[in-house]
């Protein structure tokens, strides 16, 4: 089910909820805030607050939460992503590339009490934004990092860390930043990976990068799982770096299930997805050149638009 295969209603229509949902006529700005590398909103529409990001005109939302239910995760890739714990379900250490709201590594904290977590933001903005609005909390095994990923995984790579599960969420208000999605970058991350670790990233399978992004991925981490869902207009990207049976993925959804249910997470419903969309073939073209720090995002848009 690749990003070729949805239909263009459902996407207009789902480009249309994300233009509405940043429409200053459809919400209250509760804070506002020009950073060094976006404008930061807050905005409040319902029972619903989210972290939005802009960076030229456009605005989407980046993280929200539901006031009636703070621990049901509001977007559908957040659910994806916890899919994660089907291929490691006891990750020691886990390293997030991007904070937004916090709800990813909020949630992955409250699930594993013994879990040790990294997540990285450029933006000190965002820090204070998740810690003030969105309920995250730092301690001694969760720690936030207020410096650039790249800068941060070059010096976990010389000191020899390891993680079991790697979480790429590192959105700003136009896209990845170019030099978090190179083959250089995934390499680094590939090296900080345990033997039975994850790598888990979100991506937009509507991007003009999709074809890009996947050689990109399957050259650094081999064939992974497109894990896509016909709700969303993004694509989790799974790449565990261990062997896990059909009927393991299935056994481990039924364990987690009651306690995910409370983050509105489907998990027996994405363990059968998973299991059918790994055997799927490639729906990229497979012959694309492959993205590094010299050939980079920013080079293939503007290819695009000559």
């Amino acid at each position: 089910m690749g990003h070729k295969k949805l239909q263009p209603l459902l996407i207009i229509f789902l480009l249309l909820v994300s233009s509405l949902a940043g429409n200053p006529g459809y919400a209250e700005i509760l804070m506002e805030k020009r950073s060094l590398y976006s404008n930061v909103q807050v905005r409040s529409s319902g029972s619903l607050i989210c972290l939005l990001f802009a960076v030229k005109q456009d605005q989407r939302n980046q993280s929200c939460i539901n006031t009636r239910s703070p621990k049901a995760m509001v977007f559908a890739y957040t659910k994806m992503t916890m899919a994660s714990l089907l291929f490691n379900p006891d990750p020691q250490r886990i390293l997030v590339v991007g904070l937004g709201g916090g709800t990813l590594p909020t949630a992955f904290a409250e699930l594993l009490p013994e879990v040790e977590i990294d997540t990285l933001e450029i933006d000190p903005v965002v820090i204070t934004v998740a810690e003030e609005y969105f309920n995250y909390q730092t301690s001694e095994r969760q720690r936030v990092h207020p410096q650039d990923a790249r800068i941060w995984v070059k010096r976990a790579v010389l000191n020899e860390e390891k993680f079991d599960l790697i979480i790429l969420d590192a959105f700003n208000g136009d896209y990845i930043p170019e030099h978090l999605m190179t083959r250089e970058f995934f390499q680094e991350l590939d090296s900080l990976l345990t033997a039975d670790g994850v790598l888990v990233a979100n991506t937009f399978s509507i991007s003009r990068l999709y074809d890009y992004e996947s050689a990109t991925f399957a050259d650094v981490f081999g064939p992974f799982i497109n894990f896509q869902l016909p709700e969303s207009a993004n694509r989790v990207v799974m790449a565990p770096k261990a062997e896990v049976s059909d009927d393991l993925l299935k056994a481990r959804a039924k364990e987690w299930q009651d306690r995910l249910r409370r983050y509105a997470v489907p998990i027996r419903r994405f363990a059968a997805s998973l299991i059918r969309q790994r055997k799927e073939e490639p729906d990229w073209d497979t012959s694309v050149r492959v993205l590094t720090d010299q050939y980079s995002p920013a080079n293939i848009l503007n290819e695009q638009a000559r």
